[in-house]
């Protein structure tokens, strides 16, 4: 442990990177200057932080996952091992398209599977979940379940990552409880109460 956060020592986190308490970065990691990981993550074996990234708290990050500029991961998402981001969409060795970086965010609490790729310039809404495999081509509403290549919708999760079965646009989660509401095609977390 270092400044609160545990780095093995085949893995390098650059002068200018910030990393917070309860961190563990593990084997053959790269952190690059610029970056900013939270509290409480855990990077697997061979993962790379491209500059000035963000990644929240509570973040678990799978084996050989590379985060590159553009990516904002929020809080509590899970990125399964070999899960791939791009940030350009018509990439060429010979051409320079560095100016051309696609913005990626990563909603809280939402999981990208493994072997995924999400093509930049799109956003993961919160608690959703890319299924392993998938190719995200599109945007992917909070809370949906998404397959396939392309990524296509099949359902919707709750924040505990269990299906969800609705009945008359309201479900109540198998898993935890929860009560969801669906309308207009976009799935919320019911009010306790309502």
């Amino acid at each position: 442990m270092s400044d609160g956060y545990f780095v093995h020592p085949s893995s390098i986190v650059d002068d200018g990177a910030a990393v917070g308490a309860g961190t563990k970065i593990w084997f053959f990691c790269h952190v690059q200057a610029g970056s900013t990981i939270g509290e409480r993550c855990i990077f697997g074996q061979n993962v790379n932080v491209d500059r000035d990234v963000v990644v929240g708290n509570g973040v678990k990050v799978q084996n050989n996952v590379s985060i590159y500029k553009g990516v904002t991961v929020e809080d509590d998402v899970f990125l399964g091992p070999s899960c791939v981001f791009t940030n350009v969409l018509n990439p060429r060795a010979h051409v320079e398209r560095k100016a051309e970086f696609r913005p990626t965010r990563v909603g809280r609490g939402s999981t990208v599977g493994a072997n995924a790729t999400v093509v930049c310039g799109h956003d993961l809404g919160d608690y959703c979940m890319v299924g392993a495999g998938a190719v995200v081509t599109h945007d992917v509403a909070a809370h949906a379940l998404v397959v396939g290549v392309p990524a296509r919708q099949v359902g919707w999760v709750c924040r505990c990552g269990e299906q969800l079965e609705f009945e008359r646009d309201a479900a109540r989660c198998t898993g935890c409880g929860d009560a969801y509401r669906q309308q207009a095609g976009r799935v919320s977390r019911a009010e306790v109460g309502a």
